[in-house]
């Protein structure tokens, strides 16, 4: 097997040892030697991919963000109407979270947010997915709907803005009352709402 693929193999075992292990524990009271421990690898080598917990914490949202991206992209150049290469997506977001939260790991991720306010590699890495990645994946999107006659003339960069601001809003307060916010019903009604706004008048 090729070095490069014995060395992202490698990397997936310890992020998938370290998502268990912080699922089970918490992120703050999980300790490297626990990863380490059930691993089953050596200290030496757990270190030689991650120095810190938070380098492991990023890779994890790292790879949670480069499925979603990887599946907008795809997107950009599907068939059909705009407005259901929208839904599309939103069903995905759904379906990645509620596996997320299956997983215990959703307290992670949010605490994931919390370190951007103390952490600047986090903030950075947070302003690059958002205001750079989803932003140039989305905007040719809504821009395709307009030019399509599908959505009235509007900011994509707002529009997407607005977008961005709906899915993460969901998801906080989807953790904080899932009993009232039912995940794939309040995704699909509110992306429902803003397409409304955004149609052209016929």
């Amino acid at each position: 097997m090729p070095r490069q693929d014995i060395s992202s193999e490698r990397k997936e075992q310890i992020l998938d040892t370290a998502a268990a292990v912080f699922a089970r524990r918490g992120f703050h009271q999980a300790r490297m030697d626990d990863i380490v421990q059930e691993s089953g690898l050596s200290k030496g080598a757990i270190y030689w991919y991650f120095k810190s917990k938070d380098e492991i914490i990023l890779a994890l949202m790292q790879r949670f963000f480069d499925r979603e991206l990887s599946g907008l992209q795809a997107l950009l150049t599907a068939e059909g109407a705009v407005r259901d290469r929208l839904l599309q997506f939103t069903q995905a977001v759904v379906q990645d979270v509620a596996q997320i939260a299956e997983l215990g790991l959703m307290p992670l991720f949010l605490d994931f947010y919390g370190l951007s306010s103390r952490n600047a590699e986090v903030r950075a890495f947070l302003q690059a997915t958002y205001t750079r990645s989803y932003r140039d994946a989305l905007i040719p999107l809504i821009r395709q709907g307009i030019d399509r006659g599908e959505f009235r003339p509007v900011d994509p960069i707002e529009t997407v803005i607005t977008l961005t601001a709906l899915y993460e809003g969901l998801i906080v307060l989807w953790t904080i009352d899932p009993q009232t916010v039912r995940l794939e019903a309040q995704f699909t009604a509110a992306m429902e709402l803003l397409l409304a706004g955004l149609a052209a008048e016929a």
